[in-house]
């Protein structure tokens, strides 16, 4: 037998340096995305997007998609969903965004995402037909393909070479005119819907609603989370014009009772189908998320045509499920939970979770926050739950100046810098204020925790700093 076989170090060695030049090769497709007008310049248009994937043969209709939108609860929502496909033993593609660490966490199949060798290599393919349709569209004086037109591109063509039985595919922004659009829903999902991206999207829940309604496709399965009634009129509305039957919470199925327990929750749903499932332990934090629960079974319902679950299925999967960057615990002694809570329904949520589900007789905030984002109306809302704050910046280039941020927080916090209102302009350093301040009157750091919250990107430094488990 040579040396180099049978686990040997020669072997082990050969395969660390592989997945090195992997992580090399990945970087530099990475790069070159990233070269591409950012996710936040957002080009509302599908056209672009349809050319590339026409030139593919149309991969995105090689599946049947679970489409969701929404403002708040799109990733976990997808999560729950996937997961639920997965226990019925269903190859299943995931595309949800954005990525707390790596951009591969984006495209997942059966639950994990993809290698780096397999992001590679897709890239590859697909990489001549962008630079095609790249060129027509400079001809026509337009925006080449963006960052995130070209990895929604990459998740189709990933997913039907896999093949995936059914994608679980989650929007950018919006609905109508998001790059994830060109795909016929068989189930379209609206998880709840407040102001967020009004930039984009319209200065009230109405026009919001009319957007995220642009991906009901004629004679789909419309499956609605709870909703202010401005929204839902939009919704119902459209879904009557496309001839979608529709699922409401609250009305068709939901959470009929709820109890918070180690770990988790423990949850009633009623389905669609009439089927009720009981003791379904929820391996996530929050009422939010019991909601959430509920509407990716209906979801999943919907997709097998209305028919129940076997509950085993469901409480297998709940069981199982993880929800990384939100409200999840990274480190303990002190708690450290970071949550990707970014506007002020998120943050809403995230507060009412917290007092659900954690006590604390001290907890201190790291926040830091995107430039265009409500940071006022995000402060307002944790300032209640926070004996302190820690206002740094996170690693985007769209990161709002520390010193700006910090002068909202003390209009909210009071007081002056150095009381309940600290900056440190690094991650490491806010982390390790925080952890101090948390202690400094906790008892032998009994009851002490640190949240870290504000923006996604905060959250995946974060994750990244204190080493937790790669998303998956």
């Amino acid at each position: 037998m040579s040396r180099v076989e049978g686990g040997s170090p020669e072997r082990a060695a050969q395969q660390a340096e592989e997945r090195r030049e992997a992580a090399a090769r990945l970087r530099a497709v990475h790069a070159e995305l990233l070269a591409r007008t950012p996710e936040s310049a957002v080009q509302p248009r599908l056209e672009p997007v349809r050319q590339v994937l026409e030139l593919l043969g149309d991969p995105q209709r090689a599946y049947p998609v679970i489409h969701l939108t929404g403002t708040n609860g799109k990733t976990s929502t997808s999560r729950f969903a996937e997961r639920l496909l997965r226990e019925m033993n269903l190859r299943t593609g995931r595309f949800t965004s954005p990525h707390l660490s790596s951009v591969t966490e984006r495209i997942s199949i059966d639950g994990e995402p993809i290698s780096d060798e397999a992001f590679v290599a897709v890239h590859e393919d697909v990489a001549p037909y962008l630079a095609i349709v790249d060129g027509r569209l400079r001809q026509d004086g337009q925006v080449p393909l963006t960052y995130f037109e070209a990895l929604a591109v990459l998740a189709f063509a990933a997913f039907a070479d896999a093949p995936v039985d059914v994608a679980v595919v989650e929007v950018g922004v919006g609905g109508t005119w998001d790059a994830t659009n060109v795909a016929d829903a068989t189930v379209a999902v609206v998880t709840p819907i407040s102001l967020d991206h009004t930039e984009l999207l319209g200065d009230t829940v109405e026009e919001i609603a009319e957007t995220k309604s642009g991906i009901f496709t004629e004679g789909c399965a419309v499956v609605l989370a709870q909703q202010p009634v401005e929204a839902a009129q939009v919704l119902l509305r459209r879904a009557v014009e496309v001839g979608a039957t529709v699922a409401r919470e609250g009305l068709e199925f939901g959470v009929t009772s709820r109890v918070v327990a180690v770990g988790g929750q423990v949850l009633e749903l009623q389905g669609i189908g009439g089927t009720t499932y009981s003791d379904v332990l929820l391996t996530a934090f929050g009422e939010h998320q019991g909601h959430n629960a509920a509407v990716a079974l209906a979801a999943v319902e919907a997709f097998l045509g209305g028919e129940g679950l076997e509950p085993d299925v469901v409480r297998a999967a709940y069981a199982d499920v993880t929800t990384p960057g939100r409200l999840e615990v990274v480190r303990r002694s002190p708690v450290v939970l970071v949550d990707a809570a970014h506007n002020t329904g998120g943050a809403q949520s995230l507060v009412a979770a917290l007092e659900d589900s954690f006590e604390y007789t001290r907890l201190v905030g790291v926040v830091a926050v995107l430039e265009g984002k409500d940071a006022l109306g995000m402060l307002e809302v944790l300032e209640p739950v926070l004996d302190e704050v820690v206002i740094t910046r996170s690693s985007s280039p769209r990161a709002m100046e520390v010193d700006d941020l910090a002068d909202i927080a003390l209009d909210i916090f009071g007081g002056d810098l150095g009381e309940r209102v600290h900056v440190a302009e690094r991650l490491d350093e806010a982390l390790q204020v925080a952890v101090d301040r948390s202690e400094s009157e906790a008892p032998g750091g009994l009851g002490a925790g640190v949240l870290v919250t504000g923006s996604i990107t905060l959250v995946g430094d974060a994750r990244t700093l204190l080493r937790a488990p790669t998303a998956r």
